[in-house]
Order: C-alpha cells, then sequence, then structure tokens
C-alpha cells in the first residue's frame, strides 16, 4: 500500500499511517532541527573514516614508537586477578623508574577486546581504541581508606638505552567483561618483553600491598563494583583479655606462635610449617575474640578472614596466603559449607574445596588455617576422611564461675562494680557466654546512669542493679534474646533454671576478695 507523507503544522512531517515520533523533549512531531543535528553526526562520521590514518592516531604513536612497520612484533602477555590490580600498578612503576618513559592514554577502550597485536598489526578502524586523556581509578592499598591512583587504561612508551618497548596497562572491568589486569609488552629487542613481564611480576609481589595486612574478602559478592579485598586493623588483645583455661591457651599458643617463631630452625631439621587449627564450641563462647588475639602476637603474618558470603572466595583467599607467606587464613563458621553445596559448581561441597586447598599447600608453607564452627558434628565425617588437614582441634566451652568473674572484671571498662555480694549473680548466670555477660553489664550501667544524674561522675552499679538485669533477661519475654546472647541455663532467683529446669539455690559459702579485679570469689 501506498503510504502518502502528511503535513504535521509548521515544523514536522509524518506518514499518513504512523503516529508522530516522540522527542527527548517530550514533543510528539520530528523537528526540522533533528535533521540538522542527524546531519551533522553523519558528516563527523564520514571526516573521521575519511581522515584515518592521516592524522596522529593511536596506532600511528604505537609504531612511530617501535619505528617497526612489520606487524609480527612478539607480543607477550601476563595476567593478574582483579584485586591485584594495585600491585600491578605499583611493579609497573618501581620498574619504570629505571628507564624514560612517556604515558599515552587510551579512549573508547570499554566493551572491546583489543591488544598490542591488534594495535601494532591490525587495519586501523573509525571506532578502534584511540588516543585520550589518562584516566585513573583509585585502589585500595591500605587502612583508614588509604588508596593507590592506577591507571584504567594507557599505553607507556618506553626507551630503555637502545630498546624501544611499548607496554600496554589495561585494568580489570568485571562489568564490562573484562576480568583480569592486563599487561601487553612488545619491543624491539627479541627476548626483551618476556624479561620484562617477569620482573614487573616479581616486583609487584615485592611492593604487595597486602603483605603484613589484615584482610577481609567480600566486597564481590554485592556486585562488581564493590572492593574484593577490605583492610582491617590489626587488633590489639592482651593475653589477659582471654578467658579460656591456660591449658587451652597453651596448647594454641603452642601450634600457632611458636611454628612461626622458630619456622626456620623446623624447616632445617625437616618439619612442615602448614598446619590447620579448628576452634569449636557453642556461639559467643570466644572463638572469634581467640583469632584476635592470634591476629594481634602474629605482627608480621597477612591475615586473610572469610565469612558468610565470601566463603566462596577460599580459592583467591589461598592464593594470596601462598604469595605472601607468613600467613593466616581464617574461615568462620565452616559449618555452613559443610553441606552447602549451592556455592560450588558441580555439585561438590565447598568443604572439600578448602580441605583440597589445604592438602595442595607445600609441606614447607608457613600458611596456618584457622577454622571455627557451632556444629563440629557436621565436620567431623569430611575431616575423619580426609587426615592431617587440622592437627589440632581445640573445644572453647562455655565459662566457669572463675571465668565468669574475670568476664565481669574484663567487660565492666570504667564501672564500678560491688566487692562482694556478687556469688549470686555468678551462681545465676551459669551456662552462659561472654557475649551474655557483657550484655548484663551494659544494661546494668544504663539503669545506674538513669539514678545518677552527674554526668561526669563514674558510673557505680550496685547488686541490686545486676540483679535487676539479670531478672530482665531471664524473663520469658526475653526467651529469644537470651538464645541470641547463649543465654544457656542461667538461673532465676527461685533456682528454676531459665530453660525450665529447676536446680538448687547457690549454697552459702565464705568469700574471698579479689583486689585485682575489685570483686569477690567463692
Amino acid at each position: 500500500m501506498r503510504r502518502d507523507a502528511r503535513y504535521i503544522g509548521p515544523v514536522g512531517f509524518a506518514a499518513a499511517d504512523e503516529a508522530p515520533l516522540a522527542t527527548s523533549s517530550g514533543s510528539e512531531v520530528f523537528e526540522i532541527a533533528d535533521l540538522g543535528r542527524l546531519a551533522r553526526r553523519a558528516l563527523r562520521g564520514i571526516v573521521r573514516t575519511a581522515r584515518a590514518g592521516s592524522g596522529e592516531t593511536l596506532q600511528s604513536r604505537i609504531k612511530g614508537h617501535l619505528d617497526e612497520a612489520d606487524s609480527e612484533l612478539a607480543v607477550v602477555r601476563d595476567s593478574w586477578a582483579v584485586y591485584d590490580q594495585v600491585n600491578v600498578q605499583l611493579g609497573l612503576d618501581d620498574w619504570l623508574i629505571e628507564r624514560e618513559y612517556e604515558l599515552v592514554g587510551v579512549a573508547n577502550y570499554q566493551h572491546q577486546e583489543f591488544g598490542l597485536a591488534e594495535l601494532i598489526g591490525g587495519a586501523e578502524q573509525p571506532y578502534s581504541p584511540m588516543l585520550g586523556s589518562i584516566s585513573r581509578v583509585n585502589a585500595a592499598s591500605g587502612p583508614d581508606g588509604a588508596v593507590t591512583a592506577c591507571v584504567a587504561c594507557g599505553v607507556y612508551l618506553i626507551n630503555d638505552g637502545e630498546v624501544r618497548a611499548v607496554v600496554l596497562l589495561r585494568s580489570a572491568g568485571p562489568h564490562m567483561g573484562w576480568p583480569v589486569v592486563l599487561i601487553e609488552i612488545a619491543s624491539s629487542e627479541a627476548g626483551y618483553s618476556s624479561r620484562a613481564v617477569r620482573e614487573i611480576r616479581e616486583r609487584a609481589l615485592a611492593r604487595n600491598v597486602y603483605r603484613g595486612q589484615v584482610l577481609c574478602f567480600g566486597g564481590e559478592v554485592f556486585g562488581p563494583e564493590a572492593p574484593l579485598v577490605q583492610f582491617r586493623h590489626r587488633p590489639t588483645l592482651p593475653r589477659a583479655a582471654l578467658i579460656l583455661s591456660e591449658t587451652s591457651l597453651a596448647a594454641i599458643e603452642h601450634h600457632v606462635i611458636d611454628v612461626t617463631a622458630r619456622r626456620e630452625r623446623l624447616l632445617a631439621n625437616g618439619q612442615h610449617l602448614k598446619r590447620g587449627l579448628l576452634l569449636f564450641g557453642p556461639p559467643g563462647v570466644g572463638k572469634t575474640h581467640t583469632i584476635r588475639y592470634l591476629e594481634s602476637r602474629l605482627v608480621d603474618t597477612t591475615v586473610i578472614e572469610l565469612s558468610g558470603n565470601a566463603l566462596q572466595m577460599v580459592g583467591p583467599a589461598c592464593s594470596i596466603a601462598r604469595a605472601l607467606q607468613p600467613a593466616m587464613v581464617v574461615i568462620e563458621d565452616v559449618d555452613l559449607i559443610a553441606e552447602d553445596r549451592s556455592f560450588f559448581p558441580g555439585g561438590n561441597p565447598m568443604l572439600f574445596q578448602l580441605l583440597n586447598e589445604m592438602d595442595g599447600l607445600a609441606e614447607d608453607a608457613d600458611v596456618l588455617f584457622v577454622l571455627t564452627t557451632n556444629r563440629a558434628d557436621l565436620l567431623e565425617p569430611a575431616l575423619a576422611a580426609r587426615p592431617g588437614r587440622v592437627d589440632l582441634a581445640v573445644q572453647i566451652p562455655v565459662p566457669d564461675a572463675e571465668g565468669r568473674h574475670a568476664l565481669l572484671a574484663l567487660y565492666r571498662g570504667g564501672l564500678s562494680l560491688p566487692s562482694d555480694g556478687l556469688d549470686g549473680i555468678i551462681h545465676r548466670t551459669e551456662g552462659v557466654t561472654a557475649s551474655f555477660i557483657k550484655e548484663l553489664l551494659r544494661r546494668a550501667a544504663v539503669t545506674a546512669a538513669r539514678r545518677d544524674a552527674d554526668e561526669a561522675a563514674a558510673l557505680h552499679v550496685t547488686r541490686d542493679d545486676l540483679t535487676d538485669a539479670l531478672d530482665q533477661l531471664l524473663d520469658t519475654a526475653n526467651a529469644m534474646t537470651r538464645v541470641a546472647l547463649g543465654g544457656g541455663t542461667a538461673h532465676h532467683t527461685d533456682g528454676t533454671a531459665s530453660d525450665g529446669l529447676t536446680v538448687p539455690p547457690p549454697a552459702a559459702a565464705p568469700t574471698t576478695a579479689r583486689p585485682d579485679i575489685g570483686i569477690s570469689s567463692q
């Protein structure tokens, strides 16, 4: 059917059987001015195509620097993981210090797969990567928000004595389908590119910003733009702040700290360094607290922490640990992956990959794996089937009476506690965790603050304050709170346990003052 154009007012035309076109300005007519815009865009494309090769382009700059028309120059490529972008930049910068170079920016490279081979020997295209400004992205390089500016995509034109070389650096862009940091090198001398790549990799490892730091994985699971590795401050935790039995603590220190301190002598006598430590016990008893203590003692050790969704990053974490020995890989709540097959393609539990990574380390690798779990029963079959991955398992139990005394002293901060009469509180908190004791003191402090209006005065917590706070936590209305805090079988004042069991009331006994912590003990 013939389609006649029909006139629409003084500014536009439309087909007789079509609706008027809508524009971004909201008008429903195609304006004459739009024809001019389209014509100018078409003209620019024609000019760009016609003049391709006649002016300075990225390809001409590279070829002019190499002074080589031969498209068969050898190109050597190396790549790194996304999280190594900052290390690659530092390694390259360090390598360039000894050479003369010019950095050329690259534009129009997004969503394109290209390399030096295409830039040197390929035909120039209107929409190929072109000369542009030098763009940089900030990459995390330390705690407290420290960053290093990294070149997003650039070409380095290098003069190294009589040798001319070109280095292409391209940062990773997972959102653009480019998952690695890439370096490619072409040079006028055979063998130069291979040596250069090797030296840059060595310097990137030597300048690695992760060495000796406390790191945690996890950003990538929230999207490719999120940081994959984050820095944490190394904790400072004295031995006295760890409420563990002396036997358990000595075993942990012997297995972890003594081995690291004597690594050279052990290696000289044919002993292996890789080891695995399993901390197991109910929630809230201090497994993570124990890890913080170990981190504070191993001041030169690289620590990589995995938990939650970041458990799927066990491969990259182990790769960093191998490269930056001595290292400690912390995997909290490992029972979450003991039977979960969803993380790992092919249906194999992620736990098996972890055990394979542990087994794949060389005997002389100074890498410690610390695993924590609330459900040791889920891990036992896998560990029994693959012996040797974990060589020390330590149970962290709920604190005993002496431990609860010590926890009151540890968590009281600046609070003033009564020097006697706390035996009833100690008895009633039998079976609770450190988290429960900490919350008990906070609630008692709030009560004391409400009673004393003097903001500058130290808070004096009375025995009644502690009793009232404990009664609140043991109230049936707070059953879920008690479970979340690890309330165990704490007791009501009438001797009834919080889980409904009945226990005898505390027997009267003489108390002995403990001047070191300012509270009493049976």
